[in-house]
């Protein structure tokens, strides 16, 4: 797992395409199509709005298609759940389902990512463990690595330093909300072509 996971990190971009031509080429349902459109659409919204609370603690680290490491982060999201950016790529891809009007293809996108990014966050939690030790193993004992825990667990009494590092503060603390935007641009816009897409499909 940890090694098909390696594997998959580095191609992450492009693996979900098939995902997309399915959203974008199967039918609609013939029922509560309005009704669908608007969870989905409220469901990417919540999607993104988490990326771009993650990306803004974590800044253009989580850009990286390599094996380079940045700080520990523990602020933001992370305070919650070890994954957050992950679980709002899952929310995106199941809210353009819903909006799609394709309720009963939300299960299997979420099946099927929910494997991909298993597997990638076993090898990530591999390669931070190792290069991190301690710090790390502390962190991932007190936050969640899917469930977001109810109360940020940075505020709660650590064996070790697994808060946000000085380095950690250094790095992000430049990073503001335009640097966000800018570094989140592409998924920006390509949520903008993903709606337009499906507003073209609902036309013909």
């Amino acid at each position: 797992m940890v090694r098909l996971g390696g594997w998959l990190f580095k191609r992450r971009t492009w693996l979900p395409l098939p995902l997309a031509i399915a959203i974008l080429v199967i039918p609609r349902s013939g029922s509560g199509s309005a009704g669908w459109l608007g969870a989905g659409v409220a469901l990417v919204l919540a999607g993104e709005l988490l990326r771009l609370w993650g990306v803004h603690h974590i800044g253009v680290i989580s850009r990286t298609r390599s094996d380079r490491l940045g700080p520990l982060i523990a602020s933001g999201p992370f305070a919650y759940t070890r994954n957050p950016l992950y679980i709002g790529n899952i929310a995106l891809w199941v809210g353009f389902a819903l909006a799609a009007g394709l309720p009963w293809l939300a299960p299997v996108l979420l099946a099927v990512l929910a494997f991909e990014y298993q597997a990638i966050v076993r090898w990530e939690e591999a390669l931070l463990e190792s290069r991190l030790g301690e710090a790390y193993r502390d962190y991932a004992a007190r936050v969640p690595r899917w469930i977001p825990a109810m109360s940020a667990a940075s505020a709660r009494p650590t064996r070790g330093d697994a808060r946000p590092s000085p380095d950690a503060a250094a790095s992000n603390a430049g990073f503001t909300w335009r640097d966000t935007l800018f570094s989140e641009r592409g998924t920006l816009v390509a949520i903008a072509i993903a709606f337009l897409l499906l507003w073209t499909k609902a036309r013909f």
